[in-house]
């Protein structure tokens, strides 16, 4: 909890737009999105919620410049690199992006039309796909089949979030093995949080964000390349 020297110290610091929005990252980062709200926010700055107003006009603005706070932090492009590990160390980075700040990913799904920083990012991803020798086409598909994963996340077939503890959830499915037996056979390697050991083996989020990473760009190197060998160009040569 803060001192009174800290509060006073804080009230001093001028209010803009940027300290706002990294005290509301904070905020979410301790208790998720859901538990921002302008008073709060007025409280943790050490301001009347009416001063926010001059900098954010509402809560959906301050959830745009959240998110913005969160895209500004991955790793720009690798210079001298080729498209793929340009690519795929630039989505590592932005995974490692929501991994900080776990609300983020939800936040980005929620929005209705993604910030003028989320266009940027997404064009600059775009023009990996183009500066790598993908014709436009392919790159249209290329940004299809990435989907989510081009900022960082993918949805999961598996909710990482259980609904009930995982021994309960394991037992259930073993009594429901003869309906669905391949799930059955699936669950003492897949049920509970993804993040490590669960019933059985359990798996690793990260490997399996890694690994359909991996799978997808492998492909779409192997369309950029029959691409180029059909126009006459040198496959290797982006």
């Amino acid at each position: 909890m803060a001192t009174k020297i800290e509060e006073a110290a804080r009230a001093r610091e001028p209010l803009t737009r940027e300290r706002i929005l990294r005290a509301a990252v904070a905020l979410a980062d301790e208790g998720g999105a859901e538990s921002i709200s302008m008073r709060r926010l007025a409280q943790e700055l050490g301001v009347v919620p009416m001063a926010l107003y001059k900098h954010v006009a509402n809560k959906d603005e301050l959830l745009d410049g959240m998110v913005d706070v969160v895209v500004a932090e991955i790793d720009a492009p690798i210079e001298d690199a080729d498209w793929k590990a340009t690519m795929r160390e630039r989505i590592l980075s932005a995974r490692r992006a929501l991994l900080r700040h776990p609300w983020a990913s939800s936040v980005l799904e929620s929005r209705g039309e993604p910030t003028p920083t989320v266009i940027a990012y997404i064009d600059s991803m775009m023009g990996v796909f183009l500066e790598g020798g993908f014709s436009i086409d392919l790159m249209h598909h290329a940004m299809h089949v990435m989907g989510s994963r081009i900022l960082g996340f993918s949805q999961e077939l598996f909710d990482d979030a259980a609904s009930m503890p995982q021994e309960e959830a394991a037992e259930v499915w073993t009594q429901l093995a003869d309906v669905y037996p391949n799930i059955a056979k699936l669950i003492p390697v897949a049920i509970g949080t993804h993040d490590g050991p669960a019933v059985g083996v359990g798996c690793d989020t990260q490997f399996e964000f890694e690994f359909g990473l991996d799978l997808v760009l492998d492909g779409l190197e192997r369309l950029r390349a029959s691409e180029a060998s059909a126009s006459g160009e040198d496959p290797a040569a982006s």
